[in-house]
C-alpha cells in the first residue's frame, strides 16, 4: 500500500522559488512528487510526496529532498487512514 507524506520546508532566505523548482524536477525510484507550493508562514514550501512504501518515503526525504541546495531543515507529516 502506497504512503504519503506531507514535507514541510524551510529554506535559505531568498531560496524558496529554487527548492520549489528543483524538488518539483526530482526523481527518486519508489517515489514521486504529486504536489509541491511555496507557502507563506513558518515554512517556505511543503510538498506531497507518495512512495511505495514508508522506507522509500524516507531515503526519498533524507537522500533527495534534504540535498537539494537552499533546504535547511525538514518536518515530514504522514498522512494516516482513520477507520
Amino acid at each position: 500500500m502506497a504512503v504519503r507524506g506531507y514535507v514541510l520546508i524551510e529554506t535559505d532566505v531568498g531560496k524558496a522559488k529554487a527548492v520549489s523548482a528543483a524538488i518539483a524536477e526530482f526523481t527518486y525510484p519508489g517515489a514521486r512528487v504529486a504536489v509541491v507550493d511555496t507557502v507563506t508562514g513558518p515554512y517556505d514550501v511543503i510538498v506531497q510526496l507518495e512512495a511505495d512504501d514508508l522506507d522509500r518515503l524516507g531515503n526519498a526525504i533524507t537522500e533527495a529532498v534534504q540535498k537539494v541546495a537552499g533546504v535547511q531543515r525538514t518536518t515530514t507529516c504522514l498522512a494516516v487512514r482513520l477507520a
